[in-house]
């Protein structure tokens, strides 16, 4: 995000503030001391924004992220192992599921995860879950517990 122009209290701060927090570049053009439509922008170069007087400021700074970013989609993920067979989760593994499951919305992918079981056997748990009527869906595909 860059900002030219923004007042002490102005909506782009907003934005340029929750951008900042989702790790994303925030870039700010230096004003006038004196003019009060700057004081937000140079504020926020005294926070850490990067200076910007021109395109080669910005591409500087993301130059090296799109370089990694295409350096990633080069390297395919490891396929992932398909199970050949349904597995029939026991009561330990159900219990340590449910366990890890709580109020706050996680993605089953994470869940499969820190719960290191067979794919099959949590979405056979967390089928009985929702058929129980304990499980909710969240957006952006995340579950929790009722």
């Amino acid at each position: 995000m860059i900002v030219v122009e923004a007042a002490r209290r102005s909506g782009s701060l907003i934005t340029a503030r929750l951008a900042g927090e989702q790790g994303r570049e925030v870039f700010a053009v230096p004003n006038s001391p004196l003019d009060a439509r700057c004081h937000g922008s140079n504020n926020l170069l005294r926070d850490g924004a990067v200076l910007t007087e021109n395109a080669d400021d910005v591409l500087n700074v993301l130059r090296p992220l799109m370089e990694q970013r295409e350096m990633d989609s080069r390297t395919p993920p490891p396929p992932r192992q398909l199970e050949t067979s349904p597995v029939d989760p026991d009561d330990d593994l159900r219990r340590r599921i449910v366990d890890l499951m709580g109020p706050v919305p996680m993605t089953v992918d994470e869940l499969i995860e820190v719960a290191n079981a067979p794919v099959s056997a949590v979405h056979l748990v967390l089928l009985e879950l929702e058929l129980a009527g304990r499980l909710t869906q969240e957006p952006g595909g995340k579950i929790s517990l009722i």
